[in-house]
């Protein structure tokens, strides 16, 4: 299983950078029934998300 992470170009996620990322991770082959990883701040800001993309086998 590989994985493809984005973070923000700041500290925390914007929405636009958290929709962008989510476009990569299509386009990288991350299928739609795959959890979706996310890394918080101690404000519960995003800072990082992690999408499972490669062998489809589950």
């Amino acid at each position: 299983m590989s994985f493809i992470s984005f973070s923000g170009a700041e500290k925390d996620m914007t929405l636009n950078e958290l929709e962008e990322g989510l476009k990569k991770a299509r386009v990288a082959g991350a299928a739609g029934h795959r959890y979706v990883y996310a890394e918080l701040s101690t404000s519960g800001k995003i800072k990082q998300i992690r999408f499972e993309i490669g062998d489809d086998g589950c």
